[in-house]
């Protein structure tokens, strides 16, 4: 895949999209030009037949991602103005994240701080090595969040914790992340990728249409009534029971095998 850098690396692997912050040096702080790679892969791999979920990661072993390039902010970040460009881009990435249509995981390992953070929240799943830490050091740089990242991390911990964690901006180990909810998983450091990979396969093997009715089905329980297109998951639910996938998996049932799903 063709994404102008080599900051952000793509690889579909069976009905796994891999999507890797490729900038170890700087714990994969992610740049501008980074948010514009992740943009056009995640577009890629949801128009991918083939692609059943995505996981993200940070390269090498200190972090999935520690957050904003902090060194671009004086150049792309220094006032107001510029600031507005720089919201624009890194704000459409992650929409294009928790816009993607199939399931996506975070794979984390080491830090995973502010805008990284921020990056993992949009996963659907979220699965650490005991190793990682977590933590948002806004207050210690004069910076705000936005309603829309406070609002997913108040869904995930509570307001207790959130508010917590955003006055003292202090880390939080791996341990504390899951104990209230900011986490799904925490595994050994040698187990990480081989769970994360274990899940993603046995996602890949579901039934897609089921997996992204069950996903948005989701996402719009969380959302206002009056917010929720109605219409959109009644034809998804519709889609599935249309399916040659829920025939498939009737068969499969009644002669005892597993089934193999399609998509349509």
């Amino acid at each position: 895949m063709e994404l102008g850098t080599d900051k952000v690396l793509a690889e579909r692997e069976g009905g796994i999209g891999w999507l890797v912050f490729n900038r170890p040096e700087r714990r994969n702080a992610i740049s501008l030009e980074m948010w514009r790679a992740i943009v056009t892969a995640l577009a890629t791999y949801d128009a991918d037949p083939e692609v059943r979920v995505v996981v993200m990661k940070g390269a090498g072993e200190r972090a999935f991602t520690a957050g904003a390039d902090v060194t671009e902010f004086d150049e792309k970040r220094a006032d107001a103005s510029a600031g507005e460009l720089y919201k624009e881009l890194s704000e459409g990435g992650r929409a294009r994240m928790s816009a993607l249509r199939k399931p996506l995981v975070a794979m984390i390992r080491g830090f995973c701080l502010g805008g990284g953070l921020a990056i993992a929240m949009r996963a659907d799943i979220r699965i650490a090595s005991e190793d990682s830490v977590f933590g948002i050091p806004a207050a210690r740089l004069g910076l705000s969040y936005g309603i829309e990242n406070l609002k997913m991390l108040t869904e995930l911990v509570g307001p207790a914790y959130a508010k917590e964690m955003l006055f003292t901006a202090r880390r939080l180990d791996a341990a504390e992340a899951w104990r209230i909810g900011l986490v799904n998983r925490v595994v050994p450091v040698d187990a990480l990728e081989e769970t994360v990979r274990a899940m993603a396969t046995t996602i890949s093997e579901n039934a897609p249409l089921t997996v992204e009715a069950s996903k948005l089905t989701i996402d719009a329980a969380l959302k206002d009534p009056q917010e929720r297109d109605m219409t959109r998951l009644d034809a998804l639910a519709a889609a599935c029971l249309d399916s040659a996938d829920y025939a498939e998996g009737r068969r499969a049932f009644r002669e005892k095998r597993k089934p193999v799903f399609t998509g349509r």
